[in-house]
C-alpha cells in the first residue's frame, strides 16, 4: 500500500442510519472510525431516537435538523437513502467517506481487518490515469509501475477525486438477479485497484466511496424524482444515476475515478422483491439513459462542476424522457443550496 499522509482533520465520514440504534455498527467499526470526525444522519422516516455509543466525535442529524438547513419544498430530497447527501452538504472537510449501517468491517485475503478510510485517502491522494489503461492497474501502489509502452507523456496522471469501494458477501447487484440468484455471494477479495477510463460510465453505489468534497461535491447530486411518482423514487437506483453524472462532469473536467479495493462486509438486509418493486422502472429506463450519457458532450463554457452539472441538466431535460424534468430541476437546485447552504452551514 502506498504511503501517504492522513490528517484527520481532512476527513469526515458520512454514515447514513437507516436503524436508530447504531451501537453494534459502531462497535464493529471502532478501530477505524474512532479517530475522525463522523457526521451521522438518521432517515427522516425515522422515529425513534438514535442510539450512539460512547467514545466518538460525531455529529448527528435528524429531521428536524435538515429542516433547519434546507428549505421545506426540498427536505423531502433528503428521505430514505439519500439521507446521506445532506451529510455531504453540512461537511466541512476536503474528503468524505460514505457508508451506511449495515456494513461492518471486512477482512483482506491475509485475514486483517480492512482500513476503508486509509485505503479510500489512498486512492484519492495519488494521481488516476484515465486516458491510457496500465494493465498491471494502479500504477502508483507498491509493487507496480506503468507497462511497457504506456506513454511517458500521460505518466503524471490526474487527480482522482472519487473512489468506488466494493462489497464482500452481499454484492451490488441488481433486484432482478438477487431473485434469480438468492444465494450469490460475493466471497472474491481482489486486492486491486484501476481507473475507470474516460467515456466509460460505471453504476455507483453510496454505500462505500468516499470523493474530494472540494473538487466535484457539487455532482455528487441526489434525488432522481420523476414528475408523477409522489413521494415514491426509485430509491435503488439513485446512486447510479448520481454515477452517471459524476463521470460524465469528472471526464469533462480531466478529473480521474478509481475503483476496486477498499472492501466492506455488506449484510442481509431487505426484500429482493420489495427492490425490484422499486427500481423496476428504472432498470428499464438505464437501458436508454446509458446511450444517452455515453454520447453527453458538454461545452468548452462549462469548466466548474457546478458549470457542468447546470448544463447537463439543460440537456436531459431537451431529452426524449419528459419525465425526467424533475431530476433535471433537481440537479440545478442542488446546485443551488450546495452554494448557498454547504459552504456555510451550522446546525
Amino acid at each position: 500500500m502506498s504511503q501517504v499522509t492522513i490528517d484527520k482533520n481532512e476527513v469526515d465520514i458520512v454514515i447514513a442510519a437507516f436503524n436508530s440504534d447504531l451501537t453494534s455498527f459502531l462497535e464493529s467499526w471502532r478501530p477505524v472510525f474512532s479517530r475522525f470526525h463522523l457526521i451521522i444522519v438518521q432517515d427522516p422516516e425515522l422515529k425513534d431516537e438514535l442510539k450512539i455509543p460512547k467514545g466518538f466525535d460525531f455529529d448527528a442529524y435528524i429531521k428536524s435538523d435538515i429542516e433547519k438547513v434546507i428549505p421545506p419544498s426540498n427536505t423531502s430530497m433528503f428521505s430514505g437513502y439519500v439521507c446521506r447527501y445532506f451529510g455531504y452538504l453540512v461537511s466541512k472537510k476536503k474528503y468524505i467517506i460514505s457508508i451506511d449501517d449495515d456494513c461492518t468491517p471486512a477482512k483482506d485475503s491475509n485475514g486483517d481487518l480492512v482500513d476503508i478510510v486509509t485505503q479510500h485517502i489512498i486512492n484519492l491522494k495519488t494521481p488516476a490515469t484515465p486516458f491510457f489503461f496500465n494493465t498491471l492497474y494502479d500504477p502508483y501502489r507498491k509493487g507496480s509501475d506503468f507497462v511497457r509502452g504506456y506513454p511517458f507523456s500521460l505518466r503524471t496522471g490526474v487527480p482522482c477525486v472519487l473512489s468506488c469501494g466494493l462489497w464482500l458477501n452481499l454484492a451490488d447487484l441488481d433486484a432482478p438477479t438477487q431473485s434469480l440468484k438468492p444465494e450469490l455471494r460475493n466471497d472474491r477479495y481482489v486486492d486491486a485497484v484501476l481507473t475507470v477510463p474516460k467515456g466509460s460510465l460505471m453504476p455507483m453505489s453510496g454505500v462505500n466511496i468516499a470523493f474530494d468534497r472540494e473538487a466535484v461535491g457539487p455532482a455528487i447530486v441526489p434525488a432522481l424524482k420523476l414528475a408523477k411518482e409522489g413521494k415514491v423514487r426509485w430509491e435503488t437506483m439513485e446512486d447510479v444515476w448520481c454515477g452517471l453524472v459524476v463521470k460524465v462532469v469528472c471526464d469533462h473536467l480531466k478529473l480521474g475515478v478509481k475503483t476496486g479495493v477498499p472492501y466492506v462486509w455488506r449484510n442481509e438486509r431487505g426484500s429482493a422483491i420489495d427492490s425490484l418493486k422499486k427500481e423496476w422502472q428504472g432498470v428499464k429506463l438505464m437501458e436508454e439513459l446509458v446511450p444517452f450519457f455515453q454520447t453527453l458532450k458538454l461545452s468548452e463554457d462549462a469548466v466548474t462542476v457546478e458549470a457542468c452539472v447546470v448544463e447537463m441538466a439543460a440537456a436531459i431535460k431537451k431529452g426524449s424522457h419528459p419525465e425526467l424534468a424533475n431530476a433535471a430541476g433537481n440537479m440545478v437546485e442542488w446546485v443551488k443550496i450546495w452554494k448557498e447552504v454547504g459552504s456555510r452551514v451550522t446546525v
